[in-house]
């Protein structure tokens, strides 16, 4: 195969690999979920992972056995390989197998392999015959200008979103700042609420005089912070909401209490906007 098919299957796969995760979701939810992690309907790992298969293993199409065995070692370790790199890119690990039996760090489990084992077998003894067949009656030039446009979009899409998760998990990491504080605060202010206490009894003061100055000095910056915390919260809220629908399962190793926290208000707002 040429570079210019490869990339063009590429493209290919990765949209059918979206339409899937659509598919999917759509069955299980019973709505519509951009289950991509660009925005436009493309899954780049589909498109990766079948062409890897494709490229390594269609000397093999004749071998059931090799073929089905070989695309499960190859989709398996893709998709680890991607869980990994994501996770240590972005502090987040974006699914997680953790819940399935014989899974492997959560990247991966058997049951998905061995799913993607049998696609795999399809793709390369049926599907991809008659997509490269549909790809050779398409004009060079018309496939060229496609894969340019295709390519810009998608380098577009790429920046987009990396931008976006960044800027999430600053946020995330604000958030974390501001919780720590309010937690800090309200233990000051429950031990200087017991030493009130105590010292009231002892002197026989009035315990509200007692403790009053520094309570509303403490209640206020109270407040200040969770405005801050609400303000930050909801910054970039059309992104998160996307990244979340997502990746249900979504979790984040260094920021877990806000990702858990944003996580359950939008679940939150979509089901009450649903009602």
């Amino acid at each position: 195969m040429e570079l210019y098919e490869i990339i063009l299957c590429f493209f290919i796969y990765g949209f059918l690999g979206w339409c899937t995760e659509v598919a999917f979701a759509a069955a299980k939810e019973q709505r519509f979920v951009n289950r991509g992690f660009l925005n436009g309907p493309i899954c780049p790992i589909y498109g990766v992972g079948v062409m890897a298969v494709v490229l390594l293993l269609t000397p093999y199409k004749n071998n059931i056995l090799i073929l089905y065995v070989a695309s499960i070692i190859v989709v398996t370790a893709l998709e680890w390989i991607t869980g990994f790199i994501l996770e240590k890119l972005f502090h987040s690990k974006w699914w997680d197998y953790s819940h399935m039996p014989l899974n492997l760090n959560g990247y991966v489990c058997l049951l998905f392999s061995l799913i993607w084992g049998v696609a795999c077998v399809i793709i390369v003894k049926w599907i991809h015959p008659l997509i490269f067949k549909g790809i050779s009656f398409l004009p060079k030039w018309l496939g060229t200008t496609l894969l340019i446009i295709l390519m810009g979009i998608i380098l577009v899409d790429v920046y987009v979103t990396v931008a976006n998760i960044l800027r999430m998990n600053r946020h995330l990491a604000k958030m974390e700042e501001i919780a720590a504080e309010l937690r800090k605060i309200a233990d000051e202010l429950g031990a200087n609420i017991s030493e009130n206490i105590l010292g009231a009894i002892e002197r026989k003061d009035d315990l509200a005089e007692g403790m009053q100055g520094y309570s509303e000095e403490l209640k206020k910056r109270a407040d200040e912070l969770k405005e801050k915390y609400h303000d930050i919260k909801f910054k970039n809220a059309r992104s998160v909401r996307r990244i979340l629908r997502a990746f249900p399962r979504m979790h984040s190793g260094k920021y877990k209490e806000s990702m858990d926290d944003l996580r359950e208000y939008f679940k939150k707002a979509y089901f009450k906007k649903k009602k």
